[in-house]
């Protein structure tokens, strides 16, 4: 049994408050699965009529719940296809750190994604490379750009599994 999300979002200077129903976790299946498909493609799958679906997506894009309509590359194609993950470490845990390591991380195009974490490692990196003398470059800008205490690269041998739908 899914459990309705309650999205509260601010529009113009007022909030509306609304919660996701079964029809709009259809709409955001289809669009995370093909963002290609027409208002008249969705609205067939999803039972409702042209007009009244694009209003749900629509009011979905206002609340923010979708954030882009995007083409997904394949990384060996484009010159992308060595994955590595970075775990940092630093004794620096204060704000200003915390913001210049964020800024200086999302500079750099290569760097992926950026999480900060609990537990041992402080931060996660992940990296996409064509190779390791490119992955070599973005490591010394990194150490270049902020004190860090310790930087382990893991690099992915093999993608097993991946998704950019989340499950609704």
């Amino acid at each position: 049994m899914r459990v309705p999300i309650e999205i509260i979002t601010e529009m113009s200077e007022s909030k509306e408050n609304f919660t996701i129903d079964g029809v709009d976790r259809k709409i955001l299946y289809h669009l995370q699965n093909d963002a290609d498909l027409t208002i008249k493609e969705i609205a067939q799958k999803v039972h409702l009529s042209p007009t009244p679906c694009w209003k749900r997506i629509q009011r979905l894009e206002d609340a923010g719940v979708i954030r882009a309509r995007v083409a997904l590359l394949d990384p060996a194609k484009v010159g992308a296809g060595v994955t590595v993950f970075i775990a940092v470490r630093t004794d620096q845990h204060n704000i200003e750190w915390s913001e210049k390591f964020a800024r200086e991380m999302k500079s750099i195009p290569e760097v992926m994604e950026i999480y900060r974490m609990s537990g041992t490692v402080d931060y996660l990196l992940r990296v996409v490379v064509p190779d390791i003398a490119a992955f070599d470059r973005i490591y010394k800008t990194i150490i270049g750009r902020v004190s860090l205490t310790d930087v382990t690269s893991m690099f992915a041998m093999e993608q097993m599994k991946y998704t950019t739908a989340l499950p609704v």
